[in-house]
């Protein structure tokens, strides 16, 4: 059993960055591939950026390629999402999620309770 709780996320201007943060408890979170989601206002839960346990592989998807970096740092349970260049598109809610058995494919086994980014014009 895992927990997830983000931080970071609040208000941009659109050209802006902001660094969310995912803190996790429990004792196997380097054996963990952990991901990044998000769920804009009417629309499904999308999938952002996986990173695997040792944070050799990483993934994105297409509309963040260039602009978002995932990274992880297994000695303080947490993972990263450096978002840059944002978008007004890039609005949602993101959330945090953890996988105990695979980084691809990433099948998400315990969500955060997620973080508003809003990236105005």
């Amino acid at each position: 059993q895992v927990q997830l709780v983000e931080s970071g996320g609040g208000l941009v201007q659109a050209g802006g960055s902001l660094r969310l943060s995912c803190a996790a408890s429990g004792r196997s979170f380097s054996n963990y591939a952990m991901g990044w989601f998000r769920q804009a206002p009417g629309k499904e839960r999308e999938f952002v950026a996986t990173i695997s346990w040792s944070g050799g592989n990483t993934y994105y998807a297409d509309s963040v390629k260039g602009r978002f970096t995932i990274s992880r740092d297994n000695a303080k349970n947490t993972v990263y999402l450096q978002m840059n260049s944002l978008k007004p598109e890039d609005t949602a809610v993101y959330y945090c999620a953890a996988d105990p058995y695979s980084d691809y494919p990433f099948d998400p086994h315990y969500w955060g309770q997620g973080t508003q980014v809003t990236v105005s014009s």
